[in-house]
């Protein structure tokens, strides 16, 4: 039983998973901060584009 105790606690294969979850959460929080500070910059410039589509006028004759 106690083989199987020492085995359990010096076994490191689970190590590896921590690691791979630390590095995907950091990842996943730089992508949440880099949206947050473009999301305004790209809502103002689709509300320009909005805007100057709608003020155009569409001429049939040449």
């Amino acid at each position: 039983m106690t083989n199987m105790i020492k085995n359990f606690v010096s076994n490191e294969s689970g190590a590896v998973t921590v690691d791979w979850v630390v590095l995907t959460a950091a990842i996943v929080g730089l992508g949440l901060a880099v949206m947050t500070v473009v999301s305004g910059g790209t809502e103002t410039l689709t509300n320009k584009i909005s805007d100057k589509m709608t003020s155009q006028t569409i001429s049939s004759s040449f």
